[in-house]
């Protein structure tokens, strides 16, 4: 058994968090997030971790049974909660569940919305003369609640209560409450979207109020307190400053496993990443070839290397040959990218060529003379490319022997979840980091049924390089942004630009 965490995301991103909770999500392993939890705190998972979304009433036991396999995995599993854990946070079925699964489980609190919101607005929920004591309450069913006795407290907090406002200033008001009460709207608190509109039960009653606030969650405070905002307002905490891509959701396209480096860049700048994987690697067909080039590495000169995949499994397979990379020391290793650089010096090599221009063509203006008669390794993706690198170094005299070290496939399907977000037109950014991405994005959409209105604008269509952006506009018409330096973090840094 591993161990289940319900962990309180509090407001405020980060300074929000308590140490606790920070300490706990940089050592889980699987999380699952709920919607109103700021995307910003996955920047603080490993980038192994598991994450996992679900919503709604119909995913909370898809979710519980989600948490009981993790940990049954013996993974350390956290559902990761907006505010605190146990409050309006349906914590009692998660509980019940996992104990009678036998999985060991902590709580940890968080700063809720019902008491942190006020104070990110500078308003007291408690005062000497104006609010000896105050009541948290939810409007998800108004019906329900005792209004009578509610409204005989100086101060209320209604959560998720800014949608259904009239009907609640009109309860209050045929409770006793005076019309002249004052109220707050606050909207996204501790975000840095925060909004907060201050008025009275009457113009509440009205339906006054800004509407632009609508899409952030929302709370509502009904009290005298609310008219001390000006006394305490030059003491609250800083907002956090804004992050260009906070509501902007953006969908990942790439390799299974190979997400989260750039989730991670995107949820950075605070957006809401879903992820589709558009391709699945694996063996080649046959070993037979790399492996009988690995039994006469002293014959190359050269052993070039064009994505991290490549490197990933030619060096897999030398391992597997029982041997390491000391068995390159009469090889110069060429190389086309900053990523597959990093990933070779995690097996001790740096390379002794690599272009500025992330793209394999630009190896061929210099690559050191003489090239006549030098034999070169290149270990591929099995379906082939790289086409003019190749054919140009064959024309200067080069023998270059390909060799398939993997292949990229097609996933079966698309993930359901995606499909629906993709219907209901939320995504607003979509990601592509090959060309093969696009091609496999494109027949997935098919298959589930959607076609170009998925793209349609305002969506926007991103891709790493030229190659991406070529193939682009070819299978879906067009793209609107190509990153300037061929990276995933140059594909973030160029998108940033786009927004206004």
């Amino acid at each position: 058994m591993g161990k289940v965490y319900l962990v309180g995301a509090g407001l405020g991103g980060r300074a929000g968090l308590t140490q606790g909770a920070l300490e706990i999500l940089r050592r889980a392993e699987a999380v699952w997030v709920d919607e109103l939890v700021d995307e910003r705190l996955l920047a603080e998972l490993s980038p192994q971790a598991q994450v996992w979304r679900r919503s709604g009433e119909a995913g909370l036991q898809e979710g519980i049974r989600w948490l009981i396999q993790r940990c049954r995995e013996g993974k350390q599993v956290v559902h990761l909660k907006s505010g605190d854990p146990l409050i309006f946070g349906r914590a009692r079925e998660e509980v019940q569940a996992l104990r009678e699964a036998g999985c060991p489980f902590e709580i940890w609190p968080g700063l809720s919305s019902a008491l942190a919101g006020p104070l990110w607005a500078g308003i007291p929920l408690t005062d000497k003369h104006l609010s000896r004591a105050f009541a948290v309450l939810t409007a998800h069913e108004l019906e329900a609640l005792p209004w009578g006795a509610v409204a005989q407290l100086d101060t209320l907090v209604i959560l998720m209560g800014s949608r259904q406002r009239q009907q609640i200033a009109a309860q209050l008001m045929a409770a006793g409450i005076p019309p002249q009460r004052a109220v707050a709207l606050i909207w996204g608190a501790g975000q840095a979207e925060q909004q907060v509109w201050v008025g009275t039960l009457a113009e509440l009653q009205q339906g006054e109020g800004p509407e632009a606030g609508e899409k952030l969650p929302g709370l509502l405070v009904v009290g005298e307190v609310v008219r001390l905002r000006q006394e305490f307002g030059p003491g609250i905490p800083p907002l956090p400053p804004p992050a260009p891509l906070a509501g902007k959701t953006v969908l990942v396209t790439r390799a299974e496993g190979q997400s989260p480096a750039l989730r991670e860049l995107l949820q950075a700048q605070g957006a809401r990443v879903l992820e589709m994987p558009a391709l699945v690697i694996q063996p080649p067909s046959s070993w037979d070839p790399l492996d009988a080039a690995i039994a006469n590495l002293e014959k190359f000169d050269w052993l070039l290397l064009t994505s991290a995949n490549g490197v990933q499994a030619f060096f897999e397979r030398l391992q597997q040959q029982g041997r390491d990379s000391r068995a390159l020391h009469s090889l110069q290793v060429a190389v086309v990218g900053s990523k597959t650089a990093a990933v070779l010096a995690q097996y001790g090599i740096r390379p002794d060529l690599m272009p500025s221009e992330f793209v394999a063509e630009a190896l061929l203006p210099i690559w050191p003379e003489p090239v006549q008669g030098q034999r070169i390794l290149f270990p591929r993706v099995e379906s082939g490319g790289r086409e003019e690198l190749v054919q140009g170094l064959r024309q200067r005299g080069a023998e270059v022997v390909e060799v398939a070290a993997y292949q990229s496939a097609c996933p079966t399907a698309a993930d359901p979840q995606v499909v629906e977000a993709l219907k209901d037109r939320q995504v607003d950014i979509l990601t592509f980091a090959s060309s093969k991405t696009v091609q496999h994005f494109a027949h997935l959409l098919r298959q589930a049924g959607l076609g170009p209105e998925v793209w349609d604008p305002p969506v926007q269509i991103a891709a790493i390089g030229p190659k991406t952006a070529a193939t682009c506009r070819q299978i879906l018409g067009r793209v609107d942004v190509v990153a300037q330096e061929y990276t995933l973090e140059g594909l973030v840094g160029s998108l940033l630009q786009t927004v206004p």
